[in-house]
């Protein structure tokens, strides 16, 4: 006969060497309170059933036997034999009679929590959250469970829960023999989160496994919402090694549309709308994003190993507690073989939502309104669906990719596709209304954090990529990146860091409104005041949006390449690219030949759109001051005149970036002609030159580059653009000044990359999926 000390534990008494007794899920909430509390991780506390009070449970009524039996036979690739098999156990475990010892037990424990207090009780399998295994949503988990007789019906529903369709597939898919898991129940103190916020937090970039970051998502009230992904949550990323130096790290923020909330409302968890007011802004401050940053960076520091953390805000005190912590095991569990996939052509833009991994699916579009049509989905087709919940586990392992309304990414559907492998782009908002069963379509999360479906089936192309050690090259190779959103994706290339971070796709893409619209925004006609309202939704006015999401875009890029310099080019946007942001066409001039017009530092000092450049000086001073990222340099594009140079490098300083100051150094795009005739007066006022070959060839040759009509002749090989190329470095050198590329001739041409290394010059910028290849090449 077992004692009740046999069949529940304390939290506080636990330790990961009870992951046998207790499962993975409690274990580990014992290790953080008795190890974590003093780094300031706060956990709720409560108690555990055993797997022995599991085992005698079975046994007490004759189960363990019959559900051997009834599962022995069973085929899971069955799903409908499977839900019937399930559904008859779990009928079976949730009529059983808890033996007396427990059930006494189980009472006492909950009373000494305090009087009929509010609890959740959790699901912990004895082979849960091992290094290779850990499912999403494997059992189930019930919130605000209130008295004893109620607890003891809720515990009996997560032993039943051992036995869901997606946890028996689970087990046969990864040899674990079901007479060898047990599950044990958590019971902890109730976190009021329903009259707050809650989500999910990994301590690593979830698409690219970077390991500089801590990714959090957040939406309003119960956090099964974000876990189920049936609501589309806000997301932060804070940088690990500007938070330790005390910085307040949050380099980038996405504002989810939180349609949704699960709250507690007469007793029964409800849900309702969100709000309006509050969908239009973040669910959590920078102040607690960042303390919630500290505890994950503390749990991951403890377990030396990336976490998957779901955590709580409570309403009543404004504490941040963390739930449950496992180890994140799709990231880490990769090999030093990697494949990179390349989309070789584009069509039709079906939807767009948010990127899963980073490959690409094609197939036929099969929409699913339940799992009751899952038999539907045969091997290789696009299952689209509203959400996805864990009993979807067993027809997600067919698809080619999968595709939902709503979602973020650390809902069910998008950790169990990193667990498969399978892209899928989640929080559409409309994919099942838009896509039609039966069409073939692409789907592609090769993009960035933005993933799409195309129509049709889109050639693309698998690249096999193998860790290897590279030798030093003769020259610094650096990158061009534009996009924010493969940063940390392209930081994990070989890299001397960043040559050219260009502004414009960050403007244009997740600001997409005219700055000047923006500080003008009470002067603009309703329609477009409305769209700049709706962008701007979650900061403090549209001037402050711009400013700080053209910070968010460079400190991503700063914080991908940390500590490496990422030398990022001011706007070189044209009048008429000017004009196609919302409200740009009101103040953009109509220029016959914009490529030599209104652009680069003739822009920045022109009355027109000097208020607007001051904007562009705020988000670098903030970036490098504020959240000090010293390792941004400033390049000037587009300079025709030594005078305009050194007028914008005088409105740099006015504007806080002054060359030296916090070691800034100001670099000069070098790309026309006069560039270098003149470059020793240049360099009088710039640390040294970046040159631009693509201008530079355009306008040394007189060939407008995007005129298929000359395209032929356009070459940056050229004898006349090559004897430009060897002064300007020659003159760098003189001065002993930086002197780089970054125009796309080394990237296409080789043999130019090779002679201009001949040359001296100090370092290479290529697209990124060239920097492998010419490293090797001038290595070898």
């Amino acid at each position: 006969m077992h004692a009740s000390t046999d069949y529940i534990v304390p939290l506080d008494s636990l330790s990961m060497a009870d992951v046998p007794r207790v499962g993975g899920k409690n274990a580990s909430l014992g290790e953080m309170i008795a190890n974590l509390s003093g780094a300031g991780v706060k956990v709720p506390g409560g108690f555990a059933t055993t797997a022995q009070a599991f085992w005698d449970f079975l046994d007490h009524n004759d189960l363990r036997a019959r559900i051997h039996e009834r599962l022995a036979a069973l085929d899971v690739a069955d799903v409908t034999a499977l839900a019937a098999a399930g559904a008859e156990i779990r009928t079976w475990v949730e009529a059983a009679a808890l033996p007396a010892v427990l059930e006494t037990g189980l009472r006492k424990a909950y009373a000494a929590l305090g009087d009929s207090v509010s609890v959740a009780v959790r699901s912990s399998a004895t082979a849960e959250d091992l290094p290779d295994a850990s499912f999403a949503g494997q059992q189930e988990t019930y919130l605000h469970v209130r008295g004893a007789d109620d607890l003891l019906q809720y515990v009996r529903k997560v032993f039943a829960s051992l036995y869901n369709d997606r946890a028996i597939a689970y087990r046969v898919h990864h040899g674990f023999a079901h007479a060898d898991v047990a599950l044990s129940a958590g019971v902890q103190r109730m976190v009021r989160s329903d009259i707050a916020c809650s989500g999910v937090l990994f301590t690593l970039d979830t698409e690219s496994g970077f390991r500089d970051v801590v990714f959090i998502t957040a939406a309003y009230g119960l956090g099964e919402t974000v876990v189920q992904g049936s609501v589309n949550p806000d997301e932060f990323y804070v940088h690990k090694p500007k938070l330790a130096e005390g910085f307040p790290a949050v380099v980038r923020r996405e504002l989810g549309e939180k349609a949704i909330r699960m709250v507690w409302r007469d007793g029964a968890t409800v849900i309702e709308d969100t709000p309006a007011e509050l969908r239009r802004q973040y669910s959590l401050t920078d102040a607690e994003v960042l303390e919630l940053a500290r505890q994950a960076v503390a749990i991951e520091r403890h377990y030396k190993r990336p976490m998957d953390v779901e955590w709580a805000k409570d309403g009543e005190t404004g504490e941040l507690f963390i739930v449950q912590a496992r180890p994140e095991t799709v990231k880490t569990r990769t090999s030093g073989v990697g494949e990179r996939y390349t989309l070789e052509a584009t069509g039709e833009v079906r939807i767009t939502g948010r990127a899963i991994g980073q490959k690409i699916g094609v197939g036929v579009v099969r929409l699913i309104a339940s799992p009751a049509e899952m038999n539907r989905v045969q091997p290789g087709d696009i299952l689209v669906t509203d959400m996805t919940d864990p009993d979807w586990e067993p027809v997600m392992k067919r698809a080619a990719a999968i595709v939902t309304n709503r979602g973020g990414r650390t809902c069910h559907a998008a950790i169990v596709a990193r667990e498969l492998g399978t892209p899928a782009v989640v929080g559409t908002g409309e994919a099942t209304a838009v896509l039609k069963d039966g069409e073939t379509v692409t789907v592609s999360c090769a993009e960035g954090d933005t993933g799409f479906v195309y129509a049709g089936k889109l050639p693309f192309t698998v690249e096999t990529l193998a860790s290897e050690t590279l030798s030093a090259p003769p020259v610094k190779l650096m990158m061009n990146v534009g996009n924010p959103e493969r940063a940390f994706e392209f930081a994990q290339i070989p890299n001397h860091g960043v040559g050219l971070a260009r502004l414009e796709f960050i403007i244009a893409r997740m600001i997409g409104v005219h700055p000047l619209a923006l500080l003008d925004h009470a002067g603009q006609p309703p329609d477009v005041r409305a769209e700049i309202d709706a962008r701007a939704a979650g900061y403090a006015d549209p001037v402050s949006f711009y400013v700080d999401k053209l910070a968010e875009g460079i400190a991503t890029l700063a914080a991908a390449f940390w500590p490496q310099p990422v030398i990022v080019r001011l706007s070189d946007f044209k009048s008429n690219e000017y004009a196609n942001l919302v409200g740009g066409e009101r103040y953009e001039p109509k220029e016959e030949n914009p490529m030599l017009g209104l652009r680069g530092a003739a822009r920045y000092v022109s009355a027109l759109f000097r208020p607007a450049f001051e904007l562009e000086c705020c988000a670098l001073k903030q970036v490098r001051e504020t959240m000090g990222f010293s390792n941004v340099e400033v390049m000037i594009p587009f300079v025709r005149t030594v005078e305009e140079c050194a007028a914008v490098v005088k409105l740099l300083e006015a504007n806080g970036l002054k060359r030296g100051d916090h070691g800034l150094r100001l670099i000069m795009m070098c790309e026309i002609p006069s560039n270098v005739l003149l470059a020793d007066d240049f360099l009088q006022h710039v640390d040294g030159f970046s040159i631009g070959s693509n201008d530079l060839t355009q306008l040394t040759l007189g060939i407008d580059r995007d005129s298929g009509l000359v395209a032929e002749s356009f070459d940056e090989r050229n004898p006349a653009v090559k004897k430009l190329l060897a002064e300007a470095i020659a003159a760098c050198k003189r001065q002993g000044k930086y002197i780089g590329i970054c125009g796309q001739g080394p990237s296409d041409h080789p043999d130019l990359a090779d002679w201009l290394v001949a040359q001296g010059i100090g370092s290479i910028s290529l697209n990124p999926d060239t920097v492998v290849a010419t490293w090797r090449r001038l290595t070898a």
